[in-house]
């Protein structure tokens, strides 16, 4: 017998906003579900390991607040939220019986519709939330993007949800319907707080927010230390296809919605009544978006000359974001 929990499946404009809205049965939209979970922010990092190319990476959208219990807090739907040393298979199954889809959090790399992740020291490390949205028999019926629902074996899948070290075994299960107004004014505060610092309260936070902006802005432009762009990553055609081709997917397909999380957080702010912000951040996202145009078509081959004018274009884009997004938290706070 087959039991699946709903039956809107398929990826809107962000994956994990469109698997909240479908669990909760279609009827938030997608950009009041995002714009509560938290919308936008910036982090920026470039990881490096010996004898690896550096890895640069960018996460535009709320972070690092788990997406799926902040939007159900502030829609005001309530859900149990457990840990476990393993599956709880049979919590899982009575929920669907009820009707009640599980969020759990998996190693991506893991799933066998995914490709295996090349960087096996980042294997399991970051969070990756699937809805198991049914079952049949053995089979596990698995929201994760598609137009249709992935069917996996339960031992295979429960791998993967081992795999991922920090949320192992998590299960989060909304166990009804919403039952307070949605907490716009909080998510908006947590969006201007995230944009504007401290976000965790120690030394990283100079990666975060404007002031992460402004250190990836100062790294494109940097020639001539060890941690600018040109030392990292322009010396080999490898070296720099990885680091444009990092910032491209990073402000359009990773971890984010296109532009930079920016046009469906502006739409959010339409919807809150929110206009001359909204207005701003849609301006800013398409310096983002040039931004990462500009990568993604970089020649691999390109000489010095044009890797510094590459670089220096892109850390032009970073600003005039930057100075919109200021005037959006402005705005704002109105």
């Amino acid at each position: 017998m087959t039991v699946l929990a709903y039956e809107d499946f398929g990826t809107g404009r962000h994956r994990e906003a469109s698997l909240i809205r479908h669990a909760l049965g279609s009827v938030h939209d997608e950009e009041l579900v995002a714009g509560l979970a938290g919308g936008i922010g910036f982090m920026y990092f470039v990881f490096e390991y010996a004898g690896r190319v550096p890895i640069a990476t960018i996460v535009a959208q709320a972070h690092p607040e788990p997406w799926v219990q902040v939007a159900l807090g502030r829609l005001g739907v309530p859900y149990e939220a457990t840990r476990a040393m393993n599956p709880r298979w049979g919590r899982v199954r009575a929920a669907l019986d009820q009707g009640q889809p599980a969020f759990c959090v998996v190693d991506r790399s893991s799933l066998p519709w995914h490709e295996a992740d090349p960087d096996a020291e980042m294997t399991g490390a970051d969070p990756y939330t699937v809805v198991i949205a049914g079952y049949d028999g053995d089979d596990l019926l698995i929201e994760d993007g598609a137009d249709t629902p992935h069917r996996i074996d339960r031992e295979e899948f429960g791998a993967a949800w081992t795999a991922h070290r920090k949320g192992r075994h998590q299960l989060i299960v909304p166990t009804g319907p919403s039952e307070t107004e949605p907490d716009v004014a909080g998510a908006v505060a947590a969006t201007v707080t995230r944009l504007t610092g401290p976000v965790l309260g120690n030394k990283f936070d100079v990666n975060f927010g404007f002031t992460g902006m402004e250190k990836l802005a100062a790294q494109l432009r940097d020639s001539t230390t060890k941690t600018g762009w040109e030392r990292r990553f322009g010396g080999s055609p490898e070296a720099f296809r990885a680091g444009t081709g990092r910032l491209h997917a990073c402000l359009e397909e990773e971890w984010t919605a296109p532009g930079a999380t920016r046009p469906l957080y502006a739409d959010f702010l339409d919807l809150v009544g929110r206009p001359e912000a909204a207005g701003l951040f849609r301006e800013s996202a398409g310096h983002w978006s040039e931004l990462a145009a500009l990568a993604r078509d970089a020649d691999p081959q390109a000489g010095a000359e044009e890797r510094r004018a590459l670089f220096d274009a892109c850390a032009q884009r970073v600003d005039r974001s930057l100075e919109l997004e200021r005037q959006a938290v402005l705005a704002l706070g109105k």
